[in-house]
C-alpha cells in the first residue's frame, strides 16, 4: 500500500512538473535571442530578399515576422524593435507589393503592422494607413468574395479587415471579411476548404478529396491549419462580440483546437502532415508555434480549458527552446515555403528554410502569449 501511495505521489509530481509554466523572464530571454539573431542578419529592413528571384521585403514572409515583433514589443518595449519596424515601413513608403489594386492577401499582410504603427503613434501619421485602406476599400466596392482560395490567406487578410473596421468604426469591413471567410470555408474547391467532420482545413482545392496522403488519409498541412488558428485568434481578439458572426468564428476556433490537441507528437511538436506521421514526419516549428499560440490565447481569454491545453503548450514550447533554438538564436526545424508536407524539405536542426522570417514571427507570437499565462 505504501509503495502504491508513493507511486501516486511521484506520478502526481511528474505531471505537476510537466505542466509547469516556463518563467516569463526566460521566455522573453529566448525571444530576445532569436529576434536579435534576425535583426543582426538583416540590419537593413528595406533590403530586397533574394531566393530564386528577388522580392521586396514587404512580402508576406517578412510581414509575419513583424506581426511577431509587434507582439513582442507589447511586453518588451525596446526602442530597437520600434525603430526596426519604423524603418521597414518607411523604406517601403508604407506601400504594398502590387500597389493598392492588389487583391492578394499575401500582399496585404504588411498592413497589419502598418495599422499597428499608426495606432502606436496616436494616429499622427496618416500615410501609414493610406495605401492599405485604399486597397481594402477597392475590394469592398466590388461583389467579388472568392479571393481567399488558399487557407494561408485567412491569416494574411482577416486581421487587416478587423483592424480597419475598428479603426474607422465601419462594420462593412467586418461584413465583407465574413463573406470572404464563408466562401473559403464553404465554397472553394468542391464543398469548401473546411472539413466539418474533422474540424481541419485542406490547404486549397488541390487537396480536397479524393486527394489522399500516402497512408490513405486526408491531407491536412500543419502550417496551413496554423494560419487558420492565428486568423481566428486575431479576429476574435479584435472583433466586437456583438458581431453576428462572432459565435461562428469562436466555434470554429474551439473545434480546431480540440481536433489539433490529440495530433501532437509525444515530443511536443506537430508533424507537417497532421494525419500522416510517415509523410515527411518530424519536428517542425512554424506549425507547432501557431498551434500553441492559439492554445495559450484561448486559455488566457477563458475560451479553452487550462488543464486540458496547458500540458501541450508547455511540452511544445520547452521542446522548441531546447531542440530548435541555436546558441546564436537561429531557429532550426522550420519548414520552408510551400503548400504541402513535401515542400521546403528537409526540415532539420541545421537546415535553412528559403525564408528565415515567418518561422520566427510564429515563434514570437507563441512566446508572447505564453508570457501571459498565469501561474
Amino acid at each position: 500500500m505504501k509503495k502504491y501511495i508513493l507511486f501516486l505521489l511521484l506520478l502526481s509530481a511528474h505531471f505537476a512538473q510537466a505542466q509547469k509554466i516556463p518563467k516569463k523572464k526566460q521566455v522573453i530571454k529566448t525571444m530576445r535571442q532569436t529576434n536579435q539573431y534576425f535583426m543582426d542578419l538583416w540590419p537593413d529592413a528595406g533590403k530586397p530578399i533574394f531566393t530564386n528571384i528577388e522580392r521586396p521585403s514587404n512580402i508576406w514572409t517578412r510581414a509575419v515576422y513583424y506581426e511577431g515583433l509587434m507582439a513582442l514589443y507589447q511586453i518588451d518595449k525596446k526602442k530597437a524593435y520600434y525603430d526596426y519596424t519604423l524603418q521597414w515601413g518607411e523604406k517601403h513608403k508604407w506601400g504594398l507589393r502590387g500597389g493598392i489594386k492588389t487583391r492578394n492577401a499575401d500582399n496585404q499582410c504588411c498592413g497589419q503592422t502598418y495599422i499597428d504603427m499608426y495606432l502606436l503613434d496616436g494616429k499622427q501619421h496618416p500615410e501609414r494607413v493610406r495605401d492599405i485602406k485604399a486597397c481594402i476599400d477597392s475590394m469592398k466596392i466590388t461583389p467579388k468574395v472568392d479571393d481567399w482560395n488558399w487557407i494561408d490567406a485567412l491569416q494574411m487578410g482577416m486581421p487587416v479587415f478587423v483592424k480597419l473596421g475598428n479603426l474607422y468604426q465601419d462594420t462593412s469591413y467586418f461584413n465583407r471579411m465574413y463573406q470572404m471567410y464563408a466562401y473559403t470555408k464553404n465554397k472553394h474547391g468542391e464543398k469548401g476548404l473546411y472539413n466539418p467532420a474533422e474540424h481541419l482545413w485542406w490547404r486549397d482545392k488541390d487537396f480536397d478529396p479524393p486527394y489522399k496522403e500516402p497512408n490513405g488519409d486526408d491531407c491536412y498541412w500543419s502550417r496551413g491549419n496554423g494560419w487558420v488558428v492565428a486568423a481566428l485568434v486575431k479576429t476574435l481578439e479584435a472583433l466586437p462580440k456583438n458581431d453576428p458572426h462572432y459565435p461562428e468564428y469562436l466555434q470554429d476556433f474551439k473545434d480546431m483546437c480540440a481536433a489539433l490537441l490529440p495530433l501532437q507528437r509525444t515530443d511536443g511538436y506537430w508533424n507537417v502532415s497532421l494525419n500522416d506521421p510517415n509523410h515527411f514526419g518530424g519536428k517542425e516549428v512554424s506549425g507547432t508555434s501557431l498551434f500553441i499560440y492559439g492554445f495559450a490565447w484561448g486559455i488566457n481569454n477563458g475560451l479553452l480549458d487550462r488543464k486540458t491545453y496547458l500540458p501541450a503548450i508547455v511540452k511544445a514550447w520547452n521542446a522548441m527552446c531546447k531542440e530548435a533554438v541555436h546558441p546564436n538564436g537561429k531557429l532550426g526545424f522550420v519548414q520552408g515555403t510551400g503548400k504541402e508536407p513535401k515542400d521546403g524539405q528537409p526540415v532539420t536542426y541545421d537546415s535553412k528554410p528559403d525564408f528565415e522570417d515567418y518561422g520566427l514571427g510564429c515563434f514570437l507570437l507563441a512566446g508572447t502569449e505564453i508570457t501571459r499565462l498565469k501561474k
